[in-house]
């Protein structure tokens, strides 16, 4: 990591410090979608481990929230040649995202889209090699459904918060994802626990 994208990830650190911090019950102004809901630095860097094996990936992120993921998913795509496309419903924090890579030199390397996740996923033009699921759990079955079809052979596919105790919506993902034809997947006790799957048709 160079030094622009270490002060970057520090200064997201903070972030995710200052909010761990505070109750939970202590809602922030604007409601639960203020909040920054980052992955945190063991899985972030995990991610960058996983999308930096792979060549030249074509790397989908959905649920871009304030940014701190893609940084990770950004600096792998400019290691390997690769290019990262972010999607996220409200665009003030598509903004705030945009504005950090371009302070960690990353932003010629993201795409930045704002909208509907399934609508465009379905809408890409091409496969991709590596997934990271990260938004509103009751979504995360529709956009499987929506990007299992564009899996290029070898695609690595990582879902967050897979460990929320009480949360049926993962545990659906779960089975869903292992049922898929040519996924093999593990369950791994990292951060809020995550589901990494690979892709390879028969």
């Amino acid at each position: 990591m160079d030094e622009k994208i270490t002060a970057v990830l520090d200064a997201y650190h903070a972030m995710i410090r200052e909010e761990r911090s505070k109750p939970r019950e202590i809602v922030p102004e604007g409601g639960q979608d203020r909040r920054l809901r980052a992955v945190g630095p063991e899985t972030g860097r995990l991610l960058n481990i996983l999308a930096r094996s792979l060549r030249r990936p074509n790397i989908l992120e959905i649920g871009t929230s304030y940014g701190y993921s893609g940084i990770w998913l950004a600096e792998a795509a400019r290691a390997t040649g690769g290019h990262l496309i972010t999607m996220e419903l409200h665009d003030y924090k598509s903004a705030f995202a945009r504005d950090m890579a371009v302070k960690a030199g990353l932003a010629e390397h993201v795409d930045f889209r704002v909208g509907d996740a399934v609508a465009m996923i379905s809408a890409l033009p091409f496969g991709v090699d590596f997934v990271l699921v990260d938004l509103w759990k009751d979504l995360y079955v529709p956009c499987l459904e929506a990007f299992y079809p564009k899996l290029n052979p070898g695609a690595i596919i990582v879902a967050d918060n897979m460990l929320r105790a009480g949360n049926e919506d993962v545990r659906h993902y779960g089975r869903a994802v292992r049922a898929k034809p040519g996924i093999t997947s593990v369950l791994l006790p990292v951060g809020d626990g995550i589901e990494i799957s690979r892709f390879e048709p028969g």
